[in-house]
């Protein structure tokens, strides 16, 4: 391998480089190489001698897209595919980095390549990405490695995945919807306070009589917007960012806005049975793959999102590991549900917890997806009328003094 850029199935590590070359004279480039050594001994091998080798560094402004659990899915199960069907794993990278869409993806895979092609173990070289794959992936694939069954493992992790972000979305479809159309309609609302009433104000002036109650009120609030929108923007802003910062900086309020939220009407039951079915799927996935139940717990504690949960999977923890059984422990806890507590004291007994769990992951994601589909009912004529009130309310209070203007003649 002496050049890298000759060969698209490889990663294109790009380092500028300024130095002489065999003639002695100052000269400057690019070179692809896996690292800054190799660089410079593939600068060496032409005839160059290199004084200064950096990597080349990312535009300020790039449209490359980020990476999305959704392409870790993808990259899992095209990867699975591949080591099922009896490619070598350092082949089946180099198949799976040319097919990828995402190019940023594609270049933290043909890392990871190298690295394997190396000699590095699978599991070792992920753990460099924790931002893309956490302890819990890592572990599986570890796992797999162990065992020899590292197809079969990539395979469940790519299911798990798949399921998860599907569950995601279903979340994120709940909240977005409503919370999209609120947004517009409080533009929508301030456009017509600071743009399209002083325009009516200006007319009544001229009328001569004292207009109805509801149109001074709306100009009232018209004025005030006016006045106050700049202070009110920027406050608004200012308190969405003290709150990103204090959700992820404070783990006190973490847990205070956790508790919160769990107990929102509709919203919260729905996040309730999402973080049940995210933590059946996990510790499914986890004991299905042979790791001890005390570390699938540690795995699943970080996975399903809540730290009401968390910690409360981390007392079931500290149960087990003193003697208890899982179902006891679950009980103790007093925030899981029975069919999960019954689910698992079956699969306990019956020596099938992973399938018991899958049972109950599948139960729950399908309560989920009827819970969002209800809401989504529910929602769409509610916030219509909403709407509906809120902008003809507004039009109304302006054409009323017109309509009154026949008692003024």
């Amino acid at each position: 391998m002496n050049d890298l850029k000759s060969n698209p199935n490889l990663s294109e590590y790009c380092y500028q480089w300024r130095g002489t070359d065999k003639s002695g004279l100052y000269t400057e480039g690019q070179i692809f190489a896996s690292s800054r050594g190799m660089a410079k001994a593939l600068l060496l091998q032409k005839g160059n001698t290199p004084n200064k080798i950096w990597r080349k560094s990312e535009p300020i402004i790039s449209n490359r897209k980020k990476i999305k659990p959704a392409d870790v899915a993808i990259f899992s199960r095209q990867l699975a595919t591949m080591l099922k069907a009896g490619v070598p794993l350092v082949q089946s990278f180099e198949i799976v980095s040319s097919s990828l869409e995402n190019e940023k993806m594609r270049d933290v895979i043909r890392q990871i390549h190298f690295d394997v092609a190396s000699g590095s173990s699978l599991a070792l070289t992920l753990t460099k990405h924790p931002k893309y794959f956490d302890k819990l992936y890592c572990g599986l694939v570890s796992s797999g490695e162990t065992s020899g069954t590292l197809d079969t493992m990539l395979d469940r992790i790519a299911t798990y995945k798949e399921k998860s972000e599907k569950l995601k979305s279903k979340i994120r479809k709940a909240l977005t919807y409503p919370s999209a159309v609120v947004f517009v309609a409080i533009i929508v609302t301030a456009i017509l306070l600071i743009k399209v009433v002083p325009q009516f104000a200006a007319t009544f002036k001229n009328f001569g009589a004292d207009l109805p109650l509801y149109t001074r009120l709306v100009l009232d609030l018209s004025n005030f917007t006016q006045n106050w929108w700049l202070v009110f923007t920027v406050g608004l802003s200012v308190l969405i960012y003290t709150f990103s910062i204090a959700k992820k900086k404070s783990k006190t309020f973490s847990k205070f806005f956790d508790r919160s939220i769990l107990k929102l009407p509709i919203i919260g039951a729905i996040l309730r049975d999402a973080i049940i079915a995210r933590f059946s799927r996990t510790l499914s996935t986890t004991c299905s793959a042979g790791v001890p139940l005390v570390d699938a717990l540690e795995s699943t504690a970080g996975a399903v999102g809540n730290h009401i949960y968390s910690e409360a999977i981390g007392n079931v923890r500290e149960k087990i590991a003193s003697g208890s059984s899982l179902s006891q422990s679950l009980k103790y806890t007093g925030i899981f549900p029975n069919v999960l507590m019954q689910m698992v004291a079956v699969g306990e007994e019956s020596g099938t917890l992973d399938d018991m769990l899958g049972k109950v992951a599948n139960h729950y994601e399908d309560a989920v997806d009827d819970a969002v589909e209800n809401l989504s009912s529910l929602l769409e004529p509610l916030i219509m009328a909403i709407l509906g009130v809120l902008i003809g309310g507004l039009m109304v209070a302006m054409y009323l003094p017109i309509f009154l203007l026949g008692s003024v003649i």
